[in-house]
């Protein structure tokens, strides 16, 4: 099995009004409990909102630290789900589910393998 970051990116801005918002939730938990029966989910979680990041670059001589995301833009990493599935067609019907689900756009990418994990159990 190999592992997948699910991520959902949510518009930047003034979150949805209990009775928008309430309604997904319902459903995102019942996607979460749908992973858990399958023993698909590793874990999963939101984030808080992007203006909180705080980003750290290194500009070969010093380290800057810095308010805000790390790109500006109108949508941010919002949530993520990291899931076990055979294949990327397994990963991709959980993230089709995931976007029918929360109606937002969601990025599917395998995890890297782990220097010298070949073979490892």
């Amino acid at each position: 099995m190999t592992q997948y970051l699910i991520a959902m990116y949510q518009p930047d801005g003034v979150v949805p009004p209990p009775e928008v918002l309430g309604p997904i939730m319902e459903k995102l938990e019942a996607f979460n409990a749908d992973l858990r029966a399958a023993d698909a989910l590793v874990f999963s979680n939101g984030l808080t909102d992007a203006a909180s990041a705080t980003v750290i670059r290194h500009n070969g001589h010093d380290v800057m630290v810095t308010d805000g995301p790390y790109a500006e833009g109108k949508e941010h990493l919002g949530g993520f789900e990291i899931v076990e599935a055979p294949d990327l067609d397994g990963a991709l019907t959980w993230a089709r589910r995931l976007a029918e689900t929360t109606g937002l756009p969601i990025e599917v990418r395998a995890f890297a393998e782990a220097p010298g994990a070949a073979g490892q159990a």
